[in-house]
């Protein structure tokens, strides 16, 4: 029987490992249920906002129905991602394909 081993070359490799290490994405999406003065309540406590800043994403957060809130390293981007979602907030991670 042939062996059927998956070989990645090293450009597949290190797109591989981007992906696992490289630079994430934090995105708040809109839901029905969070008033805007709570989410930016949120975003100060958890990002160190000023107002203006928290105001800005929570408005893109509701006129765009999402907001790059943080962008990082993947394992901070989804502490910050889970922290979140402990304070019911819609948040998902996606790789950055600019870095």
């Amino acid at each position: 029987m042939p062996d059927h081993q998956s070989h990645t070359s090293p450009a597949e490799k290190n797109v591989a490992e981007l992906q696992l290490d490289g630079v994430w994405r934090v995105v708040v999406l809109n839901d029905p249920v969070n008033l805007m003065s709570y989410v930016v309540l949120v975003f100060k406590k958890v990002f160190g906002f000023d107002d203006a800043t928290a105001r800005k994403h929570m408005m893109e957060v509701h006129e765009q129905g999402r907001s790059v809130v943080w962008v990082g390293l993947r394992e901070k981007a989804e502490a910050y991602a889970f922290t979140l979602q402990q304070w019911h907030l819609t948040a998902t991670l996606e790789p950055d394909e600019t870095h």
